[in-house]
């Protein structure tokens, strides 16, 4: 059974019936309904097709955040080999929020980095729900010079709400961790992929996704504020999220249209959790392509092929 949202109802009361056929079918006094089974699988694939062909911002930002939506350690366990995790940033503490090491891809080496959200109560509160202190993005900065240092192309996966708004994490100077580590993006002379594969929010998300390509999944978003803050910000009132997050654009065919992002990675129909496999394969092959479009670039052209992206976003609107 799956975690079904809102506006999938239709959806889960035509895969409710198959289940209740399919018990009947197996039963003891079994009853041959595979004609009507067949009938309502057809129903239910056409119906999750129609939904998601025409989602709205806020059902996009619903998708985005499903609980079964594929994290981190689920790309760096499907597509990474020999992966080893470094941890703490030489500083203060080591923060659970960002996972980052070395590995291979396609026996390539690789660095990653990527926010990590969790997929239960006791790995989110661990995680911190993918929101990052100081030490998280400090964290990032040794990997990224790691990986210059030993000419190691960087891969980061997107995912979080945005940096962790706590008083201890002020304190340790969260706006200049992610200043610096929005820096050292820029100034990298290897090649950087990122890829938005849940919620892209703030500053948190665009400390890591300074990237030469920045690539994102059809449901996933990306945005400066979440659409409940910006409404308690606007009208003192998050419930009108639904309305910020039409207003803001945050979905990955807007962002593409402004030039913010540089690929859309489609995903199965119904989201990547209904298939994670087939989803994080298809994400691979982007990552792959990207990467080989950067491979002729040397190290001063990267850095100002990445400078000169994003100080064009917004120019031609």
């Amino acid at each position: 059974m799956h975690n079904y949202l809102d506006f999938e109802k239709p959806v889960a009361d035509l895969e409710g019936q198959i289940i209740e056929l399919k018990k009947i079918e197996g039963g003891k006094d079994a009853v041959d309904v595979t004609d009507e089974i067949q009938r309502l699988e057809k129903r239910s694939r056409d119906a999750l097709a129609d939904l998601y062909r025409k989602l709205t911002p806020w059902q996009k930002t619903q998708v985005a955040r499903h609980p079964d939506r594929p994290h981190c350690l689920n790309y760096i366990n499907r597509l990474i080999t020999d992966f080893v995790p470094l941890a703490g940033d030489r500083f203060y503490a080591e923060d659970y929020a960002i996972i980052s090491g070395f590995g291979r891809l396609d026996g390539q080496p690789i660095a990653v980095i990527g926010q990590e959200k969790g997929s239960d109560t006791q790995a989110r509160l661990k995680h911190n729900f993918g929101m990052a202190r100081p030490e998280g993005y400090r964290k990032a900065v040794r990997i990224m010079e790691l990986a210059e240092r030993f000419a190691i192309p960087v891969l980061t996966l997107v995912d979080t709400a945005g940096a962790y708004p706590g008083i201890g994490a002020e304190e340790r100077g969260q706006a200049e961790a992610i200043a610096r580590s929005t820096e050292a993006c820029l100034n990298l002379k290897v090649p950087m992929v990122s890829l938005v594969i849940g919620e892209g929010g703030s500053g948190g998300a665009i400390a890591i996704a300074t990237a030469n390509r920045v690539l994102m999944l059809e449901h996933a978003i990306y945005s400066v504020i979440s659409p409940e803050a910006g409404a308690s910000i606007l009208w003192r009132d998050a419930t009108r999220a639904r309305d910020v997050a039409q207003a803001m654009k945050i979905t990955a065919q807007d962002l593409m249209g402004f030039g913010v992002i540089d690929a859309i990675v489609e995903e199965p129909v119904g989201g990547i959790h209904r298939s994670p496999e087939e989803g994080i394969d298809n994400a691979a092959d982007n990552v792959r392509a990207a990467f080989a479009e950067l491979a002729s670039l040397d190290g001063e052209a990267l850095r100002r092929q990445r400078r000169e992206k994003f100080l064009a976003i917004g120019r031609n609107l």
